[in-house]
């Protein structure tokens, strides 16, 4: 771990984390956003390279899922966008900040069409981890490195509110996504850092 004027960094291999990570509370109050992360927002979620194919792949089984407007957006864009910066995203209906892979119930709750799938057990692919890791962002770092940022976003406002509530911290809150983008050996190390970096705050 290193000090910098912005906090502090915490380095396992090749992926530096940000303190913020294991020091700030955050719990998904979905009651309260009913999904909005993924209708609001100015490009969709950052994909990769692999995530594209396995879009494709199980479009079939969860297409039905999707708004009519969501369909006809990835059948007429493809299962990707480029955003502004150039980078792979999800692609959003045309007139909208609406992620093409939405699914609204009859109350109007936004859920992610290709989640569902997947918890029926009928597709093997999950949704983009960008989306599963999120407040954390993950930046491609020159050589082959990786940083952990924490994105700050005010319509998720009650969900830090939720978090410090009930004492559940960033990383802790994100165990599974961490483990499945990193892997175990990483979370156990992070979560060793975190215990030092909360005792010597």
């Amino acid at each position: 771990m290193g000090r910098r004027d912005f906090g502090t960094i915490i380095e396992i291999g090749d992926i530096l984390v940000s303190e913020e990570v294991v020091t700030e509370y955050f719990a998904c109050d979905y009651a309260v956003c009913k999904g909005k992360c993924c209708i609001v927002g100015d490009c969709g979620a950052p994909m990769k390279d692999e995530e594209i194919e396995e879009c494709e792949r199980d479009y079939p089984k969860y297409s039905h899922l999707m708004s009519e407007k969501g369909r006809a957006a990835a059948e007429e864009k493809g299962f990707f966008e480029i955003d502004i910066e150039g980078d792979i995203v999800t692609p959003l209906v045309p007139g909208t900040e609406e992620c093409a892979y939405t699914h609204f119930d009859e109350a109007g709750n936004c859920l992610c069409a290709i989640e569902m799938c997947h918890l029926d057990g009928k597709c093997q692919f999950r949704k983009p981890i960008s989306c599963s890791l999120y407040p954390i962002r993950v930046k491609e770092l020159t050589g082959g490195g990786k940083a952990l940022n924490l994105h700050h976003w005010d319509i998720c406002a009650d969900a830090f509110i939720k978090g410090a509530r009930e004492k559940k911290r960033v990383y802790q809150f994100l165990k599974d996504p961490l483990i499945a983008a990193f892997g175990e050996d990483f979370y156990e190390q992070l979560c060793a850092a975190a215990e030092y970096v909360l005792k010597n705050q």
